[in-house]
């Protein structure tokens, strides 16, 4: 870490330089992309706070990585990769910075700290945790293995580094079902989402043993919900995301992660759409395709809203909050997200456009 860079020897630690028109200068190509989102006087708070997080970054030889459900100005203002779950594992992997900040929730820094034991993982939020990481133990795991011997165990990566070390195998909603496939069982426990997991078998012959959890956001959309959307708009297309409830996706035309969504997106280019997703989705979706208008019947995440441009800052400023796992554990936990990655070890699919990827500096 460059313990030489001028920023980390200023009298006032650097903290933020005043928004003037240098820096409006600087910052206007990023946002040229988002003033359909953030009006000026938002932009007039947010904009110091992204200058001085690009500065830090390279002070630290750090990378930011923000999930897709990150707010516009931390996906296009500060991120220098985006993705889903399994974008940002890949990412995780290949980088060389010495530093990660994980912009997304808690599982995800675990997961980015477990593949790079030698790097300081830091995630602005320590608080930012998941439903469904939350619906099972370590304990629970075990017990399922004891009731079911024999049978292999994927989690999704939505759980904690001590499942993880319990299973056989993890996935991501975008690689499930492959992964479920390439275990060569007719029985697979899969935990922790019961909507995911029901979505999985509706696409693959192995019989699904299911843990009973859940996304606290993609479950409260309805099916109902959907049929409104298409009353009130002719013509849209409806993207959902597969941990929503059954009759949510059978009214939908398309089922798929995050990363297909956009894909969905990118080569159909309908002229309406909505996302059953997480909210900033679409927002950020929607920056890149402005002749396409997004319906937003969406649900906010609280945990992903706690990471905030000022925590950022904070977590680069004092290299905290950071990810400690010890050895042993992140060893047996590797190992199964060793093997979905084995599986998955071509092109990472949030990267394959060119806009996917963010060098801010």
């Amino acid at each position: 870490m460059n313990s030489t860079h001028p920023l980390l020897n200023r009298p006032d630690n650097g903290r933020l330089p005043p928004f003037d028109q240098a820096l409006q200068a600087r910052l206007s190509p990023v946002y040229a992309r988002l003033e359909r989102f953030i009006p000026p006087m938002e932009w007039a708070v947010h904009a110091p706070y992204i200058a001085a997080i690009q500065e830090w970054k390279r002070a630290r030889n750090a990378i930011i990585l923000a999930h897709n459900y990150q707010t516009p100005e931390i996906y296009y203002g500060i991120a220098d990769f985006t993705g889903d779950s399994l974008a940002l594992a890949q990412k995780a992997v290949q980088t060389d910075a010495e530093a990660i900040v994980m912009c997304g929730v808690y599982f995800m820094a675990e997961t980015a700290k477990m593949l790079n034991m030698d790097k300081t993982v830091l995630i602005p939020d320590s608080d930012a945790g998941c439903s469904l990481a939350e619906s099972i133990t370590a304990e629970d795991v075990r017990l399922l293995k004891q009731r079911y011997p024999g049978v292999p165990v994927v989690a999704y990566v939505n759980t904690s580094v001590e499942v993880k070390a319990e299973v056989d195998i993890c996935c991501t909603s975008g690689n499930a079902v492959e992964v479920v496939e390439s275990l060569g069982s007719k029985d697979v426990i899969f935990l922790p989402d019961q909507y995911l997991g029901r979505w999985v078998a509706s696409q693959t012959d192995v019989n699904m043993i299911m843990w009973q959890g859940s996304c606290e956001v993609h479950e409260r959309f309805r099916a109902e919900d959907l049929r409104a959307v298409r009353r009130q708009y002719h013509e849209v297309e409806i993207l959902a995301h597969p941990e929503c409830p059954p009759g949510v996706l059978e009214e939908a035309d398309f089922t798929g992660s995050t990363a297909r969504m956009i894909e969905y997106v990118d080569q159909r280019r309908p002229s309406r759409v909505v996302l059953i997703t997480e909210c900033s989705m679409s927002d950020n979706v929607a920056v890149e395709f402005p002749d396409i208008e997004f319906i937003r019947p969406c649900n906010l995440c609280p945990h992903m809203k706690k990471i905030t441009l000022p925590k950022v800052l904070s977590c680069l400023e004092n290299m905290e909050p950071a990810v400690q796992i010890s050895p042993a554990l992140a060893e047996r936990a590797r190992k199964s997200v060793d093997k979905m990655l084995a599986i998955n070890s071509g092109p990472v699919h949030i990267e394959d456009a060119p806009f996917r990827q963010r060098m801010t500096g």
